[in-house]
């Protein structure tokens, strides 16, 4: 079965940076593309970054632009999320997110929070 888990979330001081970790299983993770959403308390759950399958080709939400990167390690089934110059409105939980076979998959999620 799919399986989503990320990983690399926690508290840090706006400014900071933090990367997010998603290891992958029980599908063929290099064959599909790969999104980041986040939802913060009250909002509506957002898509943060999308990776192709092969990793040629990134997007961004214009809220993100120049401060975070997605990556993929196609061997290690694995997609991060490198996330820079945070700020108190990054605050949210991150979900990885899949869809295969038509069929959208996420992960528990893992909480961010940016705060002094």
């Amino acid at each position: 079965q799919v399986q989503l888990v990320e990983s690399g979330g926690g508290l840090v001081q706006p400014g900071g940076s933090l990367r997010l970790s998603c290891a992958a299983s029980g599908f063929t993770f290099s064959r599909y593309a790969m999104n980041w959403y986040r939802q913060a308390p009250g909002k509506a759950r957002e898509l943060v970054a999308r990776i192709t399958s092969n990793g040629g080709s990134t997007n961004y939400a214009d809220s993100v632009k120049g401060r975070f990167m997605i990556s993929r390690d196609n061997v290690e089934n694995t997609v991060y999320l490198q996330m820079n110059s945070l700020k108190p409105e990054d605050t949210a939980v991150y979900y990885c997110n899949a869809v295969v076979y038509g069929y959208a998959y996420w992960g528990q999620g893992t909480q961010v929070t940016v705060s002094s």
